[in-house]
């Protein structure tokens, strides 16, 4: 039998231990007792991009800002459909999760951080997105196991009335916001309403086989 090695750890700044495994060709990023994702599962990870962007037209040169590398499951399929012109923007808080992606999950990686779409910034994405106006055609959120501050506390006031509201203030008239959770949470719907978002809440399977437990993603566009 192949024992799950451990590869590496990180501290979440202001958060938790995080804990990348490989078991036989797959690799899991944990915290505590929780597998945050896997390559094992990652088919609601793109479904996060390539849903997002069908909801948002044909604009001449699209914006996207995500925030969360991950394991880049997101980006890479974002990456698939956007054109030429487009402009993403990764904003990603621990520093050794690029390190992984740029080390061990190389291959997986693909080279999708060195694409000259991309941005990578090192930042806490809340105030990158208090900063902005009307800027993004597209805002992607996977920096958590849902809207509460499980890895990181400060994460909370990305799912708080004034972190949505500073999304809609970030977005193009026609953007959408799209938020990623492993279940479904009633009351984060209702508080996307109360900052003033239609709400498209979609249930989606893990695993690209359509297979797996079903993950939500909120996909919120201004009224």
């Amino acid at each position: 039998m192949i024992k799950r090695e451990l590869l590496d750890t990180a501290w979440v700044p202001g958060g938790e231990k995080l804990e990348l495994f490989r078991h036989d060709k797959d690799y899991m990023i944990v915290l505590g007792h929780n597998e945050l994702m896997s390559t094992r599962k990652w088919g609601s990870e793109e479904a996060l991009a390539t849903m997002a962007l069908e909801r948002i037209g044909k604009p001449v040169r699209p914006t996207m800002l995500i925030g969360g590398y991950g394991m880049g499951f997101t980006l890479r399929a974002a990456l698939k459909v956007l054109p030429d012109n487009a402009e993403v923007t990764v904003v990603e808080l621990v520093p050794e999760i690029i390190e992984w992606a740029r080390g061990p999950m190389a291959d997986l990686a693909a080279g999708c951080l060195d694409d000259p779409r991309v941005k990578l910034v090192m930042s806490d994405v809340a105030p990158f997105i208090e900063g902005a106006h009307g800027d993004y055609d597209a805002i992607l959120l996977d920096v958590d196991n849902g809207p509460d501050g499980l890895v990181r506390e400060d994460n909370n006031v990305l799912y708080s009335l004034s972190g949505l509201r500073a999304a809609k203030r970030a977005l193009t008239p026609d953007g959408v916001l799209a938020i990623w959770s492993a279940g479904p949470d009633p009351a984060f719907t209702r508080r996307l309403q109360k900052a003033g978002f239609e709400v498209d809440e979609v249930k989606v399977a893990s695993r690209s086989n359509g297979k797996g437990p079903k993950h939500v993603i909120w996909f919120a566009t201004k009224k």
